[in-house]
């Protein structure tokens, strides 16, 4: 039985040119995305100079997590590449001219069934395993050897509070960490959920109001990078952002004591202020402080950051004028509760302890 020409497809040929061009643009945005990311100075940012994602990592949890996206690019190309060069070596090989021989009672093809198949079950494979050591080495739950620097985080509209109870300061627009200690950082909200990230520094990690989030990382060469809250909060979320300073040991040692020496006693009425909603410019208006930059305080209790989450273990619901960034709230009402039953009931947690959270 013989085969005539084969006969034109305008519909086919149309569908495969499409398809060329819908790759070649996924690929040309891929291309520009992962250059936007890795080149950090494309975008302008007057927050603060330096590398502001993991690509271009300050501290080993930030590197393994670069390289840990290189592994994963390397062994997805395994898959990817062959489309994009044997899909116009195909349309050329068979088009209607071509030179490929027409064999219509082809069925099977050991070899490349086993090509299809094993090439794909074993990118998974790999992958998986990849995947579930990786998660468990950056746990950010897992503390890093060595003492760490303690620092509580909380979450307000739209800025953060750092304390370090250890060093009895606290700082609210920056925060500042020593090369080649360990940094152990506790976070919750005293308003709506927030995430936390210092991409360049570690991962990102959620916190939220009445629980404890934690997450450790190091500082492994000095510089300065960016930290923000990744989750949208309201108007003022593009300004809930903070340059993040890795210092030499005697830098951090003059650093700790400008903030001790010059910072504004963070009383119950000081606190009281900063949770009405505004960012870092609103915040010193509200305090009274003329001066730019960060706001230094100093800090007389240390159970601060349990008395913010006991706020929401009370028993009961919270008034809307005691809860910071709603419409009603009320600085002169709001205050924190004292009771060391509350306390014990939210979590009288200290540095370095376990919890549970999603975190990316």
């Amino acid at each position: 039985m013989s085969y005539g020409p084969a006969r034109r497809d305008p519909i086919a040929e149309c569908m495969a040119v499409n398809w060329l061009t819908r790759a070649f643009a996924v690929t040309v945005f891929a291309l520009v995305a992962c250059l936007a990311l890795a080149v950090p100075g494309l975008a302008a940012d007057t927050v603060a100079q330096g590398p502001h994602t993991f690509l271009e990592p300050l501290g080993p949890i930030a590197e393994d997590q670069r390289d840990h996206l290189i592994r994963v690019l390397a062994w997805t190309s395994v898959a990817i590449l062959p489309v994009f060069l044997l899909t116009p070596i195909i349309l050329i090989r068979y088009r209607r001219k071509g030179r490929a021989s027409y064999r219509p009672k082809w069925e099977f093809n050991p070899v490349l069934e086993t090509f299809i198949w094993g090439v794909p079950v074993t990118i998974v494979v790999v992958l998986a395993v990849q995947l579930w050591t990786a998660t468990h080495r950056i746990d950010p739950y897992s503390p890093l050897p060595g003492t760490p620097v303690c620092v509580q985080a909380v979450g307000l509209d739209w800025k953060w509070l750092f304390i370090y109870p250890q060093e009895e300061i606290a700082v609210i627009g920056e925060m500042a960490v020593p090369v080649g200690q360990p940094v152990a950082v506790e976070l919750t909200t005293d308003t709506v959920m927030q995430s936390f990230r210092i991409s360049a520094l570690a991962g990102q990690i959620y916190a939220m109001p009445g629980m404890r989030t934690a997450l450790h990382f190091e500082a492994s060469a000095q510089g300065e990078t960016r930290g923000e809250n990744t989750q949208y909060n309201g108007d003022g979320f593009p300004q809930q952002r903070f340059p993040v300073k890795a210092l030499p040991e005697g830098q951090w040692q003059q650093w700790v004591a400008n903030v001790r020496a010059t910072g504004l006693e963070l009383t119950d009425e000081v606190y009281a202020k900063i949770g009405v909603q505004g960012d870092l410019a609103a915040t010193r208006t509200a305090l009274g402080i003329t001066a730019d930059g960060p706001i230094y305080l100093s800090i007389t209790d240390p159970n601060l950051f349990g008395r913010v989450i006991a706020r929401y273990h009370t028993g009961a619901a919270l008034d809307p004028a005691h809860q910071p960034g709603s419409d009603t709230y009320d600085p002169e009402r709001a205050m924190l509760p004292r009771d060391p039953m509350v306390m014990h009931g939210a979590g009288a947690i200290g540095c370095g302890t376990t919890g549970h959270s999603t975190h990316g």
